[in-house]
Order: C-alpha cells, then structure tokens, then sequence
C-alpha cells in the first residue's frame, strides 16, 4: 500500500457550499494558520461561502498565496501578517478586521509540532507551543466575542482546531496533547457562557495531509528507531479503520458546517472526524 500526504489542491467542488443568510460579505470569519494547511484550507472555504475571511500567519509569503487562491475562487479575504505569540499583533488584527465588518466567526487553526519526551522537551518549545496554541486561542476568543455579541443577532461561533490527541495521548507529544486537551475546555467553556448565543466547537481529526504531518516523520522514525514508511504505514495510519489521511478541505468544511445554521445545538461538543482511531482503539 502506498501513501502519498503531500498536500492536496483545493477544488471549488469539494467545499461545501452552505446556504445561510449570516454567510454574507458584511460578516468576518478570522482564521488562524492562514498560510498553510488546514487554516489556508478554511479561508478558502469561508470565502467561497461569502463571509469576509481575514487571515492570520506569521508566514505572509503563505498568507499572500491563500488570499490569492480564496479570490480566483470568487471569495474576499485579507491576509494580515500576525505573530500570535503577541499581544500587539492579536489586538491590531482584530481591529482590522472590525473595520472590515461584523466579526461572526473565528477559526482557532494555528499550530506546531514538537516530537520528544517530556524528560528532553525543551522548555522554550514549550512556552513557544503553550502561547500559540493555547492562549492565543483564548485572546482572540476574548477580544472577539464582544463584537460577536454586538453583531445582527448578537450570536456569533468559534471553532477550535482539535486533534485525536484531545481525546488520547501519544508517545513523545506531551506539550501537543496539552494544547489539544485544552482546545476541548476552552470550546466548552465559550459554550457555558455564551447562553446559547455564542457558540463553540472543537474540530478533531486524525492525521492531515498537511506540512506539519509530513514533517514530523523523520522525527517520528528516529524517536521510534523505525523507518519514515513505517511511521505513516504503522504509526499515523496503523489504528485507523480508514487507511487514507484526511485532505485540509475536508477538515475546513467541519468548520463550515459547524458555523452554519445546520449547527444549532453544536455547542461545546467536538467533532471527531479520526477514520475509527479513538472509538474503535
């Protein structure tokens, strides 16, 4: 059996296309990890779904390229060169992209990866993964539900990008399966306040076909001493009833259709697209 996981090109006919009166071009979808991967894979989406996506990457060169791939396909975005790990740059994107319309919608998708054991994890790897992928959710979260709250209707919804790892922990991707653990509460903790009104959910998927999990094979192979075939054929692939990795649009329609008005009671729930990994371990 052989595995390609390069990442796949994004087709307009493989977006889900969700008539809803709040996907319009006076509402803003901000989404993280912007310049790559599943993050560039939801601005496209969202853009094809008419909201006016503003994306977020310290990456611009990426960033540029998905703003530009999200307007061939007939959507609006900007792209805003963000280091999430500021304070600065979340508070002037969110300005930005208030001035671009009401902000509806937020899509925490930005990411790292760090293979090691929690006895060799370096510790600024750490504090670099904790401020990316926790707390920086938790910022946008916060300076965003305000103007979901004063948005038409007031309702607004903010999806977290899961992982198999908020729900099961593996080998020598501690600080991972913390960040992931930790998507799961805040999605839970937006949905105990927001009274039905400001909803959220986790996205939760197994292995993508994205740079951040072809990357981590050589790092795999040799934490594992086993060959970078064996670590997509045994490792990624080995517990999953599904022998393919998911495309990044496939991930990026959860989020469309979690955003939608076919959500309604998707609130505080995790949407556990994982091909049978954690259900049927």
């Amino acid at each position: 059996m052989s595995f390609d996981i390069r990442e796949p090109e994004i087709k307009f006919d493989d977006i889900l296309n969700v008539p809803d009166p709040n996907f319009n071009i006076n509402n803003v979808c901000i989404v993280t990890g912007a310049g790559s991967g599943i993050g560039r894979a939801t601005c496209i989406a969202t853009a094809v779904n008419k909201l006016m996506v503003v994306g977020l990457d310290i990456d611009e060169k990426g960033g540029i390229q998905t703003q530009d791939m999200a307007r061939k396909m007939g959507g609006q975005m900007i792209f805003i060169r963000s280091d999430l790990t500021k304070d600065s740059d979340i508070e002037l994107s969110v300005k930005e992209a208030a001035k671009l319309g009401s902000i509806k919608y937020l899509a925490n998708i930005a990411g790292i990866q760090h293979i090691d054991s929690i006895e060799n994890f370096p510790m600024e790897k750490y504090d670099l993964m904790m401020s990316l992928m926790v707390r920086a959710p938790f910022y946008l979260s916060k300076l965003t539900i305000p103007c979901m709250k004063k948005s038409h209707e007031g309702t607004g919804a903010i999806g977290n990008m899961g992982s198999i790892h908020a729900h099961i922990s593996t080998l020598n991707k501690p600080v991972y399966n913390i960040t992931k653990f930790a998507m799961r509460a805040l999605s839970q903790s937006i949905a105990a306040e927001g009274d039905g009104e400001i909803r959220s959910f986790s996205v939760s998927t197994g292995f993508v076909k994205t740079a951040l999990a072809l990357n981590q094979i050589p790092s795999q192979a040799e934490q594992r001493g086993i060959t970078p075939e064996e670590v997509v054929k045994d490792v990624m692939m080995g517990k999953s009833r599904i022998k393919e990795m998911m495309s990044p649009i496939e991930v990026a329609n959860l989020f469309i259709f979690g955003f939608s008005r076919f959500a309604t009671y998707l609130n505080g729930g995790d949407l556990l697209f994982d091909g049978g990994v954690v259900l049927t371990y």
